[in-house]
């Protein structure tokens, strides 16, 4: 008997995540899987990229799934109150206990309204992690992996790491054979390395007034040189004790975590534009050693310097 997977999509939705699992799980082929997009209607829904997929149930089959996934939502009730609404809340009261429960990149705004991810793992898309944080603080959130497998509850990041979720789900189900069977069809990876940390933007602070900006800019330009933390506060005219209170206010960190942060950036950005070999690669950034590379790049990324080229620039 296949397993059933009910997509529930839930206005104003994000498309892409919701043709996810039916083009992954429908490609496993041998009926293992029978996947039902539903909505708390029959109505069409609306996704935010101006059109509406209509879905194929109501809310009932989830009382009869084996798995129930909910796709990213700008569902404004979790987004922006952290609630459900009493319709929502009734649809959710009717999923079998046991019954595996899957969220893709902002549906698990909604997996945080309905309680269920309090005290667990869970991850959302980087860029709403704060607020993630700020509607649910007792779930343990992290938005550095693609996705976390707490069991019963998955959670995947943003968008495309869907992908990777329901990958993972179907190695766990069938086994690698199959999962890369699957991922094969998709012309994707079936595994990929590292997590959402490689994609999150970290933009300098701008300049305002008295602070240290001007010495970040300066930095910037001199990332080969030693920067210490008295060089910096001197081009910034300030005592070391006052440069370290004002850094770390306006960036939130130290300024020598500042500076390694930067270097790293500096590598990032020649591994991605450039051939250059990863000594030199380390050199430029001021790393230093290919060995000083490849130690933050995994420790940050969960990737070798080879493996980063190839993932942003292709083989």
């Amino acid at each position: 008997m296949s397993h059933l997977v009910a997509v529930l999509m839930l206005e104003p939705l994000i498309g892409f995540d919701a043709t996810i699992p039916s083009l992954m799980f429908g490609q496993a082929g041998d009926d293992r899987y029978r996947v039902i997009t539903c909505g708390l209607s029959s109505a069409p829904v609306q996704t935010t990229s101006g059109y509406a997929i209509t879905p194929q149930e109501g809310p009932a089959v989830l009382a009869r799934a084996d798995t129930v996934i909910i796709p990213g939502t700008r569902y404004r009730p979790a987004r922006e109150h952290g609630e459900l609404t009493a319709e929502l809340g009734a649809a959710l009261n009717t999923i079998r206990p046991g019954t595996r429960i899957v969220s893709i990149c902002t549906g698990a705004f909604v997996l945080g309204a309905a309680g269920l991810l309090d005290g667990r793992r869970a991850t959302t898309h980087w860029h709403k992690a704060d607020d993630f944080r700020a509607l649910y603080p007792r779930v343990l959130l992290d938005e550095t992996v693609l996705f976390i497998d707490d069991g019963d509850i998955l959670t995947s990041a943003g968008l495309a790491s869907g992908i990777d979720l329901c990958l993972h789900i179907i190695r766990q189900d069938h086994g690698t054979a199959v999962a890369n069977d699957v991922a094969r069809y998709c012309v994707v990876p079936p595994w990929r390395e590292g997590g959402q940390a490689q994609f999150i933007d970290r933009p300098l602070p701008e300049y305002t007034g008295d602070s240290t900006a001007s010495a970040r800019t300066w930095a910037l330009a001199n990332l080969t040189e030693p920067l210490t933390v008295q060089q910096l506060a001197d081009h910034s005219r300030m005592s070391v004790r006052t440069f370290n209170r004002r850094f770390r206010g306006e960036t939130g960190l130290a300024p020598g975590d500042w500076v390694r942060q930067q270097r790293v950036e500096c590598a990032r950005a020649l591994l991605e534009s450039h051939d250059l070999a990863v000594d030199e690669v380390a050199r430029r950034s001021g790393l230093g050693s290919a060995a000083n590379l490849r130690h933050h790049l995994r420790r940050g990324f969960g990737m070798s310097p080879t493996h980063y080229r190839r993932t942003f620039r292709g083989s």
